[in-house]
């Protein structure tokens, strides 16, 4: 479908992309991977049209459409939030207006037994059908789901885009992206801005409802749900395997350790064949022999073994001076905007060393909370911080505050003080901002640069409470890692805003939830937290079917063990019922697309091509389908979350 021949990228000099080829075909699911500043966004910006390439080209068929979700865009102040999202569908609009055009122009007419006039009547009735065919009917139903599943309540709709942050009107031009279908989705780091819940329905969407994908994305879990291909970019070359991430990190070491042992193995033969040749060069009775031996020698392709980046950050934070056992205590904590409660009665104690995670939908108050606590916004309740507390704070934002007219070097030069200056260069080689990247302007690095150049400034003085609000957004795989290794090992106490679950995985242990202005206090790992989420969502289940059967049937008093029989026996039954129904619904979808692709085949040929009635059909068919996929998705949720 998309075909890229040859690409080469430079600047000044430097080799971005080196001469590659690719192929994008229907249906796949690309995880575009790589170090920060490999190439990534600049592979999306290129296959968009964003950017043109030094040499080589991208082509694609002209009926092929193409949806891109940059990092980074101008937003809209005009609209609100629903108005927003109609532009998804301006296409109808037009539709509309031409058929409305049309519709005057048959009413102010009089020659109704004119050619043209029937010809007009002929050009209203194809129209109506291509907007219904198109989905005009539909199309608020499609703007509501998608806006809800990304986060929004139906109360947001009206509101202006204005009043929502980044991150939100991110998501609205995601929510747009997404209900156009486009055949090719470029997504550079969608999940950025997304709570856990919206990304698993994300994730949901992606699998069942999207055609070609290729996505920018650092959080693995998000690649491995979504992805079944991946291709790494290094070094200016691309490495390309028809799995997901997890899997291809497997595959990739052991391609490596083949090449290597074919490569030992063929170092060896050439050695030992060298040396024949350098011990019989000069005997007559074997010069056969040895130009047999070169000959062999010359033939003989040489094995290369993939070339590794082996470049990394380096992290560690500065040792902890001590601070009280409590660094950070709440009692009956409140926070309003004007009338608007964010959350109420927080009772909680972070003792000193913890690791806790702040997790919950965007909009709950995790970061107001962290406002609060850094003293930033006003606030009901008692909020102690510890003895001796000195607080080290990462903001989401950070990186785009970031004075772009600045170089690497004079950014960190312009915040530090005393000694550390001495060792700014160090600082920023363990950063990979050596040598002459040191140098480079703020506004031609990757967000995940930037992100590191933001990270450093927790690191100019000792601080005792880390709170990293988001701190991965835009950190590549192997940063992530380091980053996740330097704050396990740092001896201080450590708060988490995030909903990177592989990040928060064996980092914190301790959870606590956002959600229906309430702060909930989960003991364990984030996945610990997720598993109980859903256990709670079952027992809620379980707890309506048994009160729904006492009260259809009045029965004889039952022991506990038998309510719990009766309770698993619904649910097992339950559970039999949504299988069923989702076998149904893949059968009726398997039997509708094949109906389409035999209305296609006749929509082909020069007689179907000028028949109105198969374009009517085929729209129901399509109509028909978006519903059966919408309902098999439902189902397929709701067992997953019966399930766990």
């Amino acid at each position: 479908m998309i075909s890229v021949e040859g690409l080469t990228v430079e600047f000044g000099g430097f080799t971005l992309l080196d001469d590659i080829t690719y192929v994008i075909n229907k249906k796949d699911r690309i995880g575009l991977v790589g170090k920060n500043g490999a190439g990534k966004s600049t592979m999306l910006k290129i296959l968009a049209g964003v950017q043109t390439p030094t040499r080589g080209n991208v082509s694609y068929p002209k009926e092929v459409t193409i949806g891109y979700l940059p990092q980074h865009m101008v937003h809209d102040n005009s609209r609100t939030v629903i108005e927003e999202a109609e532009q998804a569908f301006k296409h109808l609009f037009d539709k509309e207006k031409e058929i409305e055009k049309m519709n005057l122009e048959l009413a102010e007419r009089t020659d109704y037994e004119s050619d043209s006039y029937h010809k007009l009547i002929d050009r209203v009735t194809h129209a109506n059908e291509q907007l219904a065919m198109m989905g005009f009917a539909n199309y608020m139903a499609d703007i509501e789901k998608t806006l809800m599943g990304l986060g929004f309540k139906r109360s947001d709709f009206d509101r202006p885009t204005s009043e929502f942050s980044g991150g939100w009107r991110m998501r609205i031009e995601l929510a747009k992206l997404l209900m156009r279908q486009p055949d090719v989705l470029l997504l550079d780091e969608p999940t950025n801005h997304l709570d856990i819940e919206s990304i698993q329905w994300l994730e949901q969407f992606l699998a069942t409802r999207a055609n070609a994908v290729v996505l920018v994305s650092h959080d693995r879990a998000f690649l491995d749900n979504v992805t079944t291909r991946t291709i790494e970019i290094s070094l200016g070359d691309i490495h390309d395997y028809k799995v997901s991430y997890s899997k291809y990190v497997v595959l990739r070491e052991e391609r490596r350790e083949q090449q290597l042992r074919a490569y030992e193995n063929q170092q060896k033969q050439i050695a030992d064949t060298e040396a024949f040749i350098e011990r019989f060069r000069y005997k007559s009775t074997k010069s056969v022999q040895v130009q047999s031996r070169i000959k062999q020698l010359d033939k003989i392709e040489r094995i290369e073994v993939d070339e590794i980046d082996r470049s990394a950050l380096s992290l560690r934070f500065p040792p902890a001076p001590r601070s009280g056992d409590y660094p950070v205590i709440a009692e009956d904590l409140s926070k309003y905007y004007d009338d608007y409660l964010v959350f109420a009665n927080a009772n909680f104690t972070i003792k000193r060393g913890e690791k806790v995670a702040f997790v919950g939908k965007n909009g709950e108050g995790k970061s107001t909370l962290v406002k609060c606590i850094m003293n930033e916004t006003g606030f009901s309740g008692v909020l102690k911080l510890g003895h001796n507390v000195k607080i080290g704070y990462f903001a989401q934002n950070q990186a785009q505050l970031l004075d772009e007219n600045l170089t690497v070097f004079e950014t960190i030069d312009y915040v530090a003080v005393g000694d550390i200056r001495t060792k700014i260069r160090d600082i920023l080689g363990a950063f990979m901002f050596g040598g002459e990247a040191s140098d480079k302007k703020v506004k031609v690095l990757s967000g995940g640069e930037r992100s590191r150049l933001a990270m450093i400034r927790l690191l100019l003085e000792p601080v005792n409470l880390l709170i990293l609000d988001e701190p991965t957004n835009h950190l590549d795989m192997r940063s992530k890692d380091v980053l996740k290794d330097a704050i396990k090992d740092f001896d201080g106490t450590v708060i988490v805003v995030s909903h990177d679950r592989e990040f928060l995985d064996g980092l914190v242990d301790k959870v606590y939830e956002f959600g229906n202005q309430k702060v909930t206090e989960h003991l364990g790992g984030i996945y610990a937290f997720l598993e109980k989420k859903k256990m709670e969502n079952l027992q809620e289940l379980e707890r309506k079917t048994v009160a729904d059967k006492e009260a259809a049937t009045v029965e004889a008093p039952k022991t506990s063990g038998q309510e719990s029989y009766e309770a698993r026996k619904e649910f097992s039954k339950q559970i039999r019922k949504i299988e069923k129904s989702i076998a149904d619904a893949e059968k009726q979808i398997e039997k509708i697309e094949t109906e389409i692709s035999a209305l296609e085949e006749k929509m082909a040929t020069p007689e179907g091509a000028s028949d109105v009635s198969l374009y009517t059909q085929h729209g129901a068919l399509k109509q028909k389908l978006s519903a059966e996929m919408d309902r098999w998705t439902e189902l397929t949720m709701e067992l997953d979350e019966i399930k766990g």
